[in-house]
């Protein structure tokens, strides 16, 4: 799980033990989702910590957190904040933005904690990316185990009915002079993405890969792992959860 690589010394051509660790790892990763929508992510981060009511200073623990710029905002909210995240790349420029009531690690989500926490947040479908399918249910449990008596975990995750009704099978996108070419399909109950790219004359390639995960499976999950699914949104403004048309499966539990 831990063969993360240079950036500046990315083979293509060579495998490695899970693709997140290289493709999560580069800086082209970040460049092609540069124009993701945090305004809308800051305002899912405003609803759903005013809807736990969670505590002043309380601790919370930003699962699969990237280069943190969730975690930054869930600190400046007035929360103790731990962002964790297999990317060594990531994690170190996170660590940057380090203070008092804000921490970064390398930890890697199958594994509990031993500190407890007063919520755990899994967002922007940060799940499901395992080679096995029984390391899901592994995290699922990692994460109740590592909540408080009274906390409360958030799996923000795509709706997959709504995602392969508006799959865009074929696309090209310009992000700071490279053309990323990509493929989305539906394959052995996973929705992959395939990235192909060219720059200073070398080709890459790379597949992202998320479990197909409906809420009737992660249903089946929670209660294998003894947890008590407690509510279930379907957008950012927690709206209810339709099957067909929300843009988001987000499920609180403990």
């Amino acid at each position: 799980m831990s063969e993360e690589q240079n950036p500046t010394n990315i083979n293509p051509e060579q495998p490695t033990a899970t693709w997140f660790s290289s493709w999560f790892d580069t800086p082209y990763y970040h460049i092609l989702y540069k124009e993701r929508n945090y305004t809308e992510a800051q305002l899912f981060m405003d609803n759903i910590t005013n809807y736990l009511n969670l505590p002043e200073n309380a601790k919370v623990l930003d699962l699969a957190c990237g280069k943190g710029r969730h975690s930054i905002y869930l600190n400046q909210l007035g929360f103790d904040v731990l962002g964790a995240d297999l990317s060594e790349n990531s994690i170190a420029e996170a660590s940057k933005d380090t203070n008092d009531t804000l921490h970064f690690k390398v930890h890697d989500m199958r594994v509990p904690f031993e500190e407890k926490y007063d919520a755990i947040f899994n967002l922007f479908t940060s799940f499901g990316y395992f080679e096995k399918d029984e390391d899901n249910l592994i995290t699922l449990k990692a994460i109740k185990e590592s909540l408080s008596e009274y906390g409360f975990a958030v799996i923000d995750f795509l709706n997959v009915s709504q995602v392969l009704k508006t799959l865009v099978p074929e696309e090209t996108k310009t992000v700071e002079g490279i053309d990323f070419h990509l493929k989305r399909y539906l394959k052995d109950g996973h929705i992959y993405k395939e990235i192909d790219f060219e720059d200073k004359g070398q080709k890459f390639h790379f597949t992202e890969k998320v479990k197909a995960l409906t809420l009737q499976d992660f249903e089946v999950l929670m209660e294998e792992a003894g947890i008590y699914l407690l509510d279930i949104f379907g957008d950012y403004k927690l709206k209810k959860f339709y099957k067909n048309e929300s843009e988001r499966l987000i499920m609180i539990f403990k």
